[in-house]
């Protein structure tokens, strides 16, 4: 099963379960307090649009998009304000505008580690001079894995999903090179996962 066919399969047993996140709030509430009121902002990766309708209570105008069409379904459902697209993070043509901020909170961490460059750079190219780009992902440990596909059973029925780990310091080299300059860097534990945040302007 691949990444989008798992996604369309658990999207509602995965929105249930991810209300009571709270790892995100520090990291995200400062990538909202760099932007003026009506930014316009895309959260790559939306999901469900959880996090997209925290940016637009926020005072931002939000872009969700995602490669599940389940999710965009119930994102469109959840959240009315904004507006939904089913787009790959791989493939950013059908989002035209030049956007003041690119949100891509726990999506990175499904690209292959070989190819999370060229993401990265991708997302920064959407960004107008001086707009910021917030990333939040999974920690390597120290011996832990680079990647892996995980067999997983939250939800009562087998499914798959692939990850891949980074360091702080991975992470801010991409952004680097993709012509950025990290403003914020914050590691934060929630249960057996650190999670990275890093914002970068452009």
């Amino acid at each position: 099963m691949d990444l989008k066919e798992t996604y369309n399969r658990i999207a509602e047993d995965w929105f249930e379960d991810h209300h009571g996140d709270s790892w995100w709030v520090e990291g995200t509430d400062t990538f909202v307090s760099l932007l003026s009121r009506n930014a316009l902002v895309l959260d790559i990766g939306c999901g469900a649009g959880v996090k997209s309708k925290y940016l637009s209570d926020k005072g931002l105008k939000v872009v969700g998009a995602d490669f599940s069409e389940k999710m965009i379904e119930i994102a469109k459902r959840e959240v009315p304000a904004a507006d939904f697209r089913v787009a790959d993070i791989k493939d950013l043509g059908t989002i035209p505008e030049t956007l003041d901020g690119v949100f891509a909170q726990a999506v990175l961490l499904h690209i292959p580690k070989n190819e999370a460059g060229k993401v990265v750079a991708g997302l920064a190219h959407k960004l107008r001079e001086g707009g910021y780009l917030y990333i939040a992902v999974k920690e390597k440990w120290p011996d832990g894995k680079e990647e892996e596909v995980l067999k997983e059973n939250d939800y009562g029925y087998e499914y798959e999903r692939f990850f891949s780990y980074f360091t702080l310091p991975e992470i801010k080299k991409h952004l680097i090179e993709a012509g950025l300059q990290v403003r914020y860097e914050n590691v934060s534990r929630a249960g057996r996962t650190n999670w990275i945040q890093v914002i970068a302007q452009k």
